[in-house]
């Protein structure tokens, strides 16, 4: 790796610290204050990535709407079409669509208000592109169907062009007052985040489902603690590698900081799903938020991974196992938030890279496509609603670019991130530092949080 500036060395020094389980960037870090208010306005939003691109047309299927029925999915669909029996129903007014059937807990939260439906969003340049303009040559995000790219356009928010933070990160570092004093990041990993957890001030501690991690060896070892230390505080003279000493140490101390707070801080008692690495990774975020005063934080950002969704083969075997821990490691985190009294203050939401064709391919799979359909979970959520337009399932019509059923978004990336923005208390004079084309678009609330 060429590294050109000592921006570049910290940005490569994040994914070399990750075992520390813990990583700098992040000003102000006083000294620990074990008493430090946390205020009453906490406000904390947790990212479920869907890594390989979640099919949404077996997500949420429509059933009986205004617009269509369930025929045409069927026709569209063919050997992947769940059948109508199966499907969990829910309504959306007087129109009736179906959730997948391992989507219980989602449909319970949904049919209770805590969970809404964000149909057909999509990464956009601007809004009303249509099948038409697509094919005449309209702007469209570079690169569409690629996973790295697009991917990383979900978590930047910017179709075209290349920038160096991350949507999560730029509102850490918008809502930075928030956690003045704050003695630990405000952006967690808890998988192994992209571009979505950097900011320009502001980033990432990673910490995985059993805790931030420190260097193994030293622990319990004074002569190599100590020898640890003389190595940390030597100077040399070379910024490059006082730098690199700098996040090292901060690493440590912030894994120091977490692990001591968890060991004695509140138990919870909510029970999470066993052998579900979504639910272990959820199950860590509520441990944090449980000592958030402790850690001096008003805002905080969480970033969570299930991968697998790229079902080129098998796939109604393999979401059907994926959607099985999605469904019921987002119910324990949302009663985990009922616990800990955070239900209000606390929003989750689904992305993905992509989703897939609405045609199936020849080994009973879907390929890369473009718009799908995500959840929004917790008690500031207007749920038992969906938001949107709803594409209509014809192979060619008026949303397919492709014509194997690549839907065209009806909603942007922007505007579904610009509305959880507003939520977590970002004014509208710095939202275009932080969603740069967010002036393409009319609306950039799209009214699903209260």
């Amino acid at each position: 790796m060429f590294i050109k500036s000592r921006r570049d060395f910290l940005q490569a020094g994040l994914s070399s610290v990750t075992a520390l389980g813990a990583l700098g960037g992040m000003s102000k870090f006083g000294e620990m204050n074990a008493f430090a208010a946390g205020g009453g306005s906490y406000q904390a939003l947790v990212c479920i990535f869907l890594a390989g691109g979640n099919d949404g047309h077996n997500t949420v299927i429509p059933i009986s709407t205004a617009a269509q029925g369930i025929n045409l999915y069927q026709q569209a669909r063919q050997n992947l079409a769940l059948p109508q029996a199966s499907l969990l129903q829910i309504q959306n007014g007087t129109d009736v669509y179906g959730l997948h059937p391992k989507l219980t807990e989602l449909q319970q939260l949904y049919n209770g208000g805590k969970a809404a439906i964000l149909t057909n969003v999509g990464m956009l340049v601007a809004p009303g592109l249509d099948r038409t303009s697509y094919l005449n040559g309209a702007a469209v995000p570079a690169n569409l169907f690629s996973h790295s790219d697009q991917a990383n356009q979900w978590q930047t928010t910017v179709p075209n062009g290349l920038i160096s933070t991350g949507w999560g990160g730029r509102l850490a570092d918008a809502v930075q007052a928030q956690n003045a004093g704050a003695i630990f990041p405000p952006v967690v990993d808890a998988s192994g985040c992209g571009m979505f957890c950097t900011g320009n001030q502001n980033f990432p501690s990673v910490v995985p489902p059993t805790g931030a991690v420190q260097v193994s060896g030293i622990q319990g070892n004074t002569a190599r603690q100590q020898g640890m230390q003389s190595l940390l505080s030597f100077d040399n003279g070379l910024k490059l590698v006082q730098s690199s000493n700098g996040i090292f140490t901060r690493g440590s101390n912030n894994a120091n900081t977490l692990n001591g707070l968890l060991a004695a801080g509140p138990v919870i008692n909510t029970v999470f799903p066993s052998n579900n690495g979504l639910a272990a990774q959820l199950k860590m975020v509520a441990r944090i938020m449980s000592v958030r005063s402790q850690l001096g934080l008003n805002r905080q950002i969480f970033f969570c991974t299930l991968g697998g969704f790229d079902t080129h083969s098998s796939q109604l075997a393999n979401q059907d196992a994926l959607l099985a821990q999605l469904s019921p490691a987002i119910a324990a985190f949302y009663n985990s938030t009922v616990e800990l009294g955070i239900s209000q203050q606390v929003t989750t939401f689904t992305t993905s890279e992509f989703g897939r064709t609405l045609q199936p391919n020849s080994s009973s799979g879907t390929d890369h496509a473009w718009a799908s359909h995500h959840f929004a979970i917790g008690g500031a959520v207007k749920g038992g609603s969906m938001y949107g337009t709803f594409p209509v399932l014809a192979l060619g019509g008026q949303y397919d670019a492709t014509g194997g059923g690549a839907m065209i978004p009806t909603t942007s990336v922007t505007q579904y991130a610009a509305t959880l923005a507003k939520w977590f208390g970002v004014g509208a004079g710095s939202m275009q530092s932080i969603f740069p084309s967010i002036g393409n678009f009319p609306n950039s609330d799209l009214g699903f949080l209260g």
